[in-house]
């Protein structure tokens, strides 16, 4: 059975946009990987309203996981520190390998379809790319979708 980890962003995304993407990938399981879900910067994807909704619009539980988010210091070390990411992309690994995030996780759990929420709108320099690659690495048959 091929099963499969979706992501997405919420920035740059309507309301609508973001729970068609979902809907359509059937996600059942939203996981929150931010630090902070209760930010008036998010909008509709403040930890009550994002658990609502994802239940009524989408049938999906919320889970908010704030172990697979990266500390406030690294965080800020590359947003406002002017760190590369290759500098977060290491330290964001040591911090998972110390945490045991991934190796934590239970298999059953990805039985049914998974998305990692976090902000950046893009992939590529955010860390639920990073979290979505570790998963796949410890069950390599999972696949990997950004929405």
């Amino acid at each position: 059975m091929s099963l499969t980890v979706y992501t997405i962003g919420f920035t740059k995304k309507s309301a609508r946009e973001f729970f068609e993407r979902l809907s359509g990938a059937g996600v059942k399981r939203l996981i929150d990987v931010r630090l902070n879900n209760t930010s008036q910067l998010a909008g509709f994807t403040k930890k009550d309203d994002l658990e609502y909704f994802a239940r009524v619009i989408c049938g999906a539980s919320y889970h908010h996981m704030p172990n697979l988010a990266p500390t406030p210091s690294l965080f800020r070390a590359f947003k406002k520190g002017g760190g590369t990411w290759g500098d977060y992309e290491r330290g964001f690994a040591e911090l998972m390998k110390e945490r045991r995030a991934v190796e934590l996780l239970e298999r059953a759990f990805f039985e049914e379809p998974i998305c990692l929420l976090c902000s950046e709108d893009k992939p590529a320099h955010c860390h639920r790319r990073l979290v979505a690659e570790a998963i796949q690495k410890r069950w390599p048959d999972l696949g990997v979708v950004h929405l």
